[in-house]
C-alpha cells in the first residue's frame, strides 16, 4: 500500500479539505500514476454535495486525470514506466458482458466502477479520485496520452470531451452535417471544436446574445437565440442533429421543431426528469430524441488521438488545488470559460492541520 494526499469532502456542502489516506497495493493488472492534472467536472460538485443522495465520505472527487506511470503490476504489458497516460471516469467493468466486449465499458450490464465514489469490483472499498497526489488503476481503464498533446489542456477531454463525442460518433456527425449545439458551457464549448473539427456546420443556441461572439471565437458558424420567436421558427427543420448540453429541467420542445428528416437530438446534460414531451414533435419527421452518457475506454482513446491530430483542446483555466472552494462556488454561477483544471503539483505546499 502507499500514502496519498488529497483533498476530500466529508459532508454534504463541506468544504474540501487535505487527507492522508491509503492506496492499494499493485495487483498484477495494475498501474501506478502520478497525477499531474486534474479537471474540475460539474458532477465534482454534485457528487460532494450529495445531490444524488449516494455519496460516501470521505469523498475524493476527480475523474479527468492526467499524469505518468510510476509503477506497473506483474502482468502489464502496455505501460512502462514513464509513459504520459490518463484516467477518465470509470477504473473498471465486468469486462465479459455485451456492452464491455463492444467498448462500452460506461453500460456495462452488471455496472461500471467510476473512478471516485464507486465500489472497487475486488475488495469492496471505496474509490477516491483524482483530487489527489497518484491513483492505481486497472491497466484496461489507462489510456495512452499522444505525445503531441498538451498534458496541461487534456484533463477536460476524459469526461466533457468523451460526453460530446460519444454521440457524435454514433450519429455519424462529418463534413457537412448541420449540427447544433444547445448551450455554451463545459461540454458545449467541447461539443462546438469537436464539430467543427469533424467538419460540421455549426450553429450554437443560446438564450444569451453576449455569448455571440464566444461562441463564434470557438468556431461556430451561427448563433441562433432560442429566445427569438422569429429566428426560431425560420430554423424549423434546419439541423440533422442536435446536441442538448443544457445541465437542468428544461423545455426540450422548441429545439425538437427544429429536427428535419430522421433528424437526432440527443440529451448529455440534465440527469433529472424533463417538462412534458410533445409526442406530436417526435412522429413528425421521424425525429429521434436520445440520451447518451460518457463513453467506453476505446472512444475516449480514439477522442485523445482525434484531438491530438487536429489540436482540439479545451478552454481551461487553471488553479492550485488551494482553490478549489472556490472553484466550486465559482461553478455554481457559470463563472468559468470553460473548465477548471488543477495543477496537482500544487498539493506540495499543502500541510495537514
Amino acid at each position: 500500500m502507499s500514502t496519498c494526499l488529497g483533498f476530500a469532502a466529508h459532508e454534504a456542502h463541506g468544504a474540501l479539505t487535505p487527507i492522508r489516506f491509503e492506496r492499494r497495493a499493485l495487483r498484477a493488472d495494475d498501474v501506478a500514476i502520478d497525477i499531474a492534472y486534474c479537471g474540475v467536472c460539474h458532477s465534482d460538485a454534485h457528487q460532494v454535495h450529495n445531490d444524488w443522495n449516494n455519496t460516501v465520505y470521505p469523498c475524493v472527487p476527480g475523474h479527468e486525470i492526467v499524469g505518468h506511470v510510476t509503477a506497473v503490476g506483474s502482468s502489464v504489458s502496455r505501460f512502462r514506466i514513464g509513459d504520459r497516460v490518463a484516467v477518465g471516469c470509470l477504473v473498471d467493468s465486468c469486462q465479459q458482458c455485451t456492452p464491455c466486449a463492444e467498448h462500452q465499458e460506461q453500460l456495462c450490464s452488471h455496472g461500471p466502477t467510476p473512478t471516485y465514489n464507486g465500489k472497487d469490483r475486488v475488495s469492496g472499498e471505496n474509490t477516491l479520485g483524482g483530487y489527489s497526489d497518484h491513483i492505481v488503476v486497472r491497466e484496461a481503464f489507462v489510456l495512452r496520452l499522444p505525445e503531441r498533446l498538451d498534458p496541461r489542456f487534456a484533463a477536460p477531454l476524459l469526461c466533457a470531451g468523451i460526453t460530446v463525442w460519444n454521440p457524435m460518433r454514433r450519429y455519424g456527425v462529418g463534413k457537412g452535417s448541420k449540427v447544433a449545439v444547445v448551450g455554451l458551457g463545459g461540454l458545449g464549448h467541447m461539443a462546438v471544436k469537436l464539430a467543427v473539427a469533424l467538419g460540421a456546420e455549426v450553429t450554437v443556441i443560446t438564450t444569451s446574445p453576449g455569448k455571440a461572439d464566444d461562441a463564434r471565437a470557438l468556431g461556430a458558424n451561427h448563433v441562433l437565440l432560442s429566445n427569438d420567436q422569429q429566428a426560431m421558427l425560420a430554423a424549423t427543420n434546419a439541423f440533422e442533429f442536435i446536441l442538448d448540453t443544457i445541465p437542468s429541467r428544461h423545455n426540450v420542445n422548441p429545439y425538437l421543431m427544429l429536427l428535419g428528416r430522421d433528424g437526432v437530438m440527443v440529451l448529455v446534460g440534465a440527469i433529472e426528469p424533463l417538462e412534458p414531451i410533445h409526442g406530436g414533435l417526435l412522429m413528425r419527421n421521424n425525429r429521434t430524441l436520445a440520451g447518451s452518457i460518457i463513453g467506453g475506454v476505446q472512444p475516449t482513446q480514439e477522442l485523445l488521438d482525434f484531438c491530438a491530430e487536429h489540436q482540439v483542446l479545451p478552454s481551461c483555466e487553471m488553479i492550485g488545488i488551494q482553490d478549489i472552494n472556490t472553484a466550486f462556488s465559482r461553478l455554481q454561477t457559470s463563472d468559468v470559460k470553460y473548465r477548471f483544471v488543477i495543477d496537482m503539483t500544487t498539493l506540495r505546499y499543502v500541510t495537514l492541520e
